[in-house]
């Protein structure tokens, strides 16, 4: 896109239309307390072509990860995508329809929401599944803020410190202006949630697990459940890689009350970080409270099948006071996509690459072990991902792998302490035997050669 500037007679237009005289004038219903008082410090003024070489000059700092092989995880996975989901989804009638409020002319892209929620709640073995969130960590957020909806004589929740750091960070951003307050579950030696600490916590109105952990780690789901009815709170599980219930039994089978997480992994590229799919699944009983948009099945006055959304009770459709939520988009396009990636795999694809992804993490811990790595988290099913402390002084192997394109783990001390040293690695069936005998070789010789 070029850059267009406004001349100073483009700006004296737009404010003599909107009926003011200055540009101060138009920020006057804002309070001069929340106002900045000094000027951005910002460069001075350019021509189109400079900016455009300035921009070139950044972007050249950067290394996109297609020219990099990213043992790295953490909530966003490296995945093949058949060439028919973004040749599908590119379709003009999916990328140009806008929110289908108009169900007589939006069927295909209502029905299109329909099947999303159906391989949706299917996947995560539960009753109903709504249009889709911003992305897991507001899924989770959202799951929260509904389980005291639900819970109305209760203001606290618990979440476990397992769950992704920056789901976290995001859910203290939605509590923060709330009277309500979040107690953290600690993980064990194990590397899963410790769930007798639930039992000195009272009141709480859901417990909150992710499975697969950040770790990487099965959490016991059937004992989560049974502490939660013992409790009397909801039961809430999310996920950021949902490939693991090709292999594993989703939380929605143990009898969680909410299923969320994140939806990148079914046929979205990562693309630095964005854009996510939240899903979100609830039992039945709950759909009223649920956030978001819900798209159900009905007969026309003909009688034949048709679309539409209902019970939508997020803040555009009724009274903002009533509603459950502020969700005001979704991510549709992204629900789309992982609808036609999830029925391009089906029940047997997806057991096999969930195969290929767990053979792959084994093997790759085994061989990091046997290079000197230790295991953090002993005796632990895992998938995906893994923590290995690392022999000393391997910070410098670390960069010296980045240099090479190879990013080896993250590094897990800026997020956990006692953490020095760790790193959490992540192998997905998109990489090849050749990309982890690479890794290993590179560390062979870095090591050799300090």
């Amino acid at each position: 896109m070029h850059y267009i500037p406004h001349t100073k007679e483009d700006v004296e237009k737009m404010l003599a239309s909107i009926g003011v005289k200055t540009e101060d004038e138009v920020f006057a219903g804002i309070p001069s307390s929340l106002r900045r008082k000094s000027p951005l410090n910002l460069h001075e003024p350019m021509s189109e072509w400079k900016i455009i070489d300035r921009l070139k000059s950044i972007s050249s700092e950067m290394t996109p990860s297609s020219e990099k092989t990213v043992f790295m995880g953490a909530g966003s996975y490296l995945h093949n995508i058949p060439s028919v989901v973004p040749y599908l989804v590119s379709r003009s009638e999916f990328t140009t329809a806008y929110t289908p409020y108009q169900p007589e002319v939006s069927q295909g892209t209502l029905q299109a929401i329909y099947e999303y929620q159906t391989f949706t709640a299917n996947l995560l073995g539960m009753d109903i599944a709504n249009a889709s969130m911003y992305d897991g960590a507001t899924a989770l957020a959202e799951a929260l803020l509904m389980s005291l909806r639900i819970k109305k004589k209760t203001s606290k929740v618990a979440v476990s410190k397992a769950v992704n750091p920056y789901y976290l960070k995001v859910v203290e951003a939605y509590f923060e202006p709330t009277e309500f307050e979040l107690v953290y579950i600690p993980f064990d030696e194990n590397g899963k949630t410790d769930i007798s600490k639930i039992e000195n916590t009272d009141d709480i109105a859901a417990f909150a697990v992710q499975s697969p952990n950040f770790f990487g780690i099965i959490e016991e789901n059937e004992n989560i459940s049974k502490a939660c009815e013992d409790k009397g709170c909801l039961f809430v599980s999310c996920f950021s890689e949902p490939f693991a219930f090709g292999l594993y039994k989703p939380a929605g089978l143990y009898g969680a009350d909410i299923v969320c997480g994140e939806g990148q992994s079914m046929g979205i590229p990562q693309s630095f970080g964005g854009p996510g799919l939240g899903m979100f699944c609830a039992k039945e009983k709950y759909m009223r409270q649920m956030p978001g948009r819900l798209c159900g099945q009905t007969l026309d006055k003909d009688g034949k099948r048709g679309f539409v959304l209902t019970i939508s009770t997020r803040e555009q459709h009724i009274r903002r006071e009533k509603a459950t939520s502020n969700i005001c988009s979704n991510q549709g396009l992204c629900a789309l996509t992982s609808a036609v990636f999830m029925s391009c795999l089906g029940k047997t694809g997806l057991k096999q690459i969930a195969e290929i992804n767990f053979n792959n993490a084994s093997w790759l811990k085994k061989k990091l072990v046997e290079l000197g790595f230790e295991e953090r988290f002993k005796g632990s099913s895992i998938f995906n991902e893994f923590v290995l402390k690392a022999p000393d002084g391997f910070e410098k192997v670390w960069k010296k792998l980045s240099e090479k394109k190879i990013v080896c783990g993250l590094p897990l001390d800026k997020f956990y302490e006692g953490f020095e040293n760790n790193y959490l690695f992540c192998v997905t069936e998109a990489f090849s035997k050749e990309n982890m005998e690479n890794l290993l070789e590179n560390i062979k010789k870095e090591v050799s050669n300090d």
